[in-house]
């Protein structure tokens, strides 16, 4: 096995863990999927996100508090590894990986779509191919690098958020007319179109698919933790800013819409962001909305990347993944992993022509159900090791959860009341399925490849962990 205690190099400072988390989690799930959460709950999609925000945040403290505690590539993999048993962090880490996987692939492909706006002409292959070779070769770089271009890209995303939130209400408060056969609109959206609830309990509660989605990838943090130069100051800063920010974007996002248009017509048109600025009066607003959602693009595959490279170095390190995957670069950067995941994305090209469009939602459902069981398990394995500590350890916590026990225990069991919901609603019935059939194959490679060398496994958790 190879020797990675130290193979990484801490170059990752707390801005660009907050917007490597910011470039994860704010991407199509705002952008688009946020219409199809109205859509299911109308104006209570509001509350649907500050519930699911609540739960991400003390999901994502306990997260912290094993961060702080012992820093570590690949992070919640070790963690379910060390605390849950070696099965269940092969189970967490490879799901996680795939899911990034799935996410690229997907995105990919959405990146050769917008850039076609532009060059219709153009073959969508050649675009698809560009974006995973560049993005490809940044991630080989050192990961200060990463972090500068990740922050940068992030920023433009961001800036446009704050841009259409501060634009929403600058209509809302001088009463300006949105354009031929608009209204300024007002709080009376709220309740003037079927109430708060049109759809009722049950519309708000079938939102929480798209909800949870739209929050995954901020899971990163604890991955970069290995990556960063002082954890125990930067990553409590990084978890207690992010969350809050993201729910902050979502929410007020979300508000404006529903102030200025009924929720029934939100994506009726397109983008909601399409809407909004084509309801003040931007001309160009097809092309503004195609730079934002490209850099949107590039920084989530950027993110995920890097996020599925990490932990497969993670993995390879405690023995659950090809050794191959923990050699570095003269730069601290696991190489292969970056290369296997690179070349993994050139299959985006051949699903551009042979794949059917449905196989994109059997893509997407699985990175629904994979990110939940990723929080789960974050879970669990934070109430494992307190489980297994001193009282006087417990008290020496740099980061401790808080609420204590019954914060974590009501998440937990939110996060399997999230995957009742898959199962209820037949709209997303399918990750339920997929997401099991997943486990089960993963389960089955455990117990023929990875059991008998539970001894190695077992050491190399232990070397890991000191390093």
């Amino acid at each position: 096995m190879a020797n990675v205690g130290s193979a990484l190099h801490r170059g990752l400072s707390t801005r660009h863990i907050r917007f490597i988390a910011l470039g994860s989690a704010i991407g199509t799930g705002l952008f688009y999927g946020s219409a199809a959460a109205i859509q299911r709950a109308g104006p209570s999609v509001l509350l649907a996100y500050l519930i699911g925000g609540a739960a991400i945040y003390l999901t994502m403290r306990a997260l912290g508090e094993m961060a702080v505690r012992t820093p570590v590539s690949g992070s919640f993999g070790h963690y379910a590894s060390n605390y849950l048993g070696r099965f269940a962090g092969f189970l967490t880490g490879w799901t996680y990986a795939f899911s990034m996987l799935m996410v690229c692939l997907a995105d990919v492909t959405a990146f050769g779509v917008y850039m076609g706006l532009w060059f219709p002409d153009t073959p969508r292959w050649i675009w698809v191919l560009s974006i995973v070779l560049g993005i490809g070769a940044l991630n080989l770089c050192s990961v200060r690098v990463f972090g500068e271009m990740e922050f940068w890209l992030s920023l433009l995303k961001v800036s446009a958020i704050i841009a259409m939130i501060v634009g929403g209400f600058c209509v809302l408060l001088f009463g300006i007319q949105l354009g031929e056969g608009h209204s300024s609109g007002g709080l009376g959206n709220l309740w003037n179109y079927g109430g708060f609830f049109p759809n009722g309990l049950e519309g708000m509660i079938a939102s929480f698919s798209i909800v949870m989605f739209a929050f995954g990838g901020i899971e990163v943090i604890g991955i970069a933790a290995g990556e960063a130069k002082d954890p125990q100051r930067m990553i409590p800063k990084a978890i207690n800013s992010v969350p809050l920010r993201i729910l902050i974007f979502y929410v007020l996002t979300l508000l404006v819409l529903l102030t200025l248009f009924p929720w029934s017509s939100i994506g009726s048109q397109g983008s909601p962001f399409v809407q909004i600025f084509s309801s003040l009066g931007i001309d160009s607003a097809a092309t503004v909305l195609n730079i934002v959602v490209i850099s949107a693009v590039v920084s989530a595959i950027n993110s995920d990347i890097f996020s599925a490279g990490r932990m497969m170095y993670g993995m390879a390190a405690i023995g659950q993944a090809p050794a191959v995957f923990a050699r570095t670069s003269q730069f601290g950067v696991p190489w292969m992993t970056v290369l296997v995941m690179s070349v993994a994305l050139l299959l985006a090209v051949l699903l551009n022509y042979w794949v059917p469009e449905e196989l994109f939602l059997i893509f997407a459902s699985l990175v629904t159900f994979s990110v939940v069981w990723v929080w789960l398990m974050i879970l669990l394995s934070q109430m494992a090791m307190r489980r297994g500590m001193t009282a006087n350890e417990i008290e020496a916590l740099h980061f401790p959860v808080p609420l204590g026990a019954a914060g974590q225990y009501c998440t937990v069991v939110f996060m399997l009341f999230i995957f009742v919901v898959l199962g209820v609603f037949p709209e997303t019935r399918l990750a339920l399925y997929v997401g099991l059939g997943w486990l089960a194959l993963l389960s089955l490679a455990y117990w023929i490849w990875i059991k008998p060398g539970n001894a190695a496994s077992e050491a190399g958790i232990e070397a890991h962990e000191k390093g």
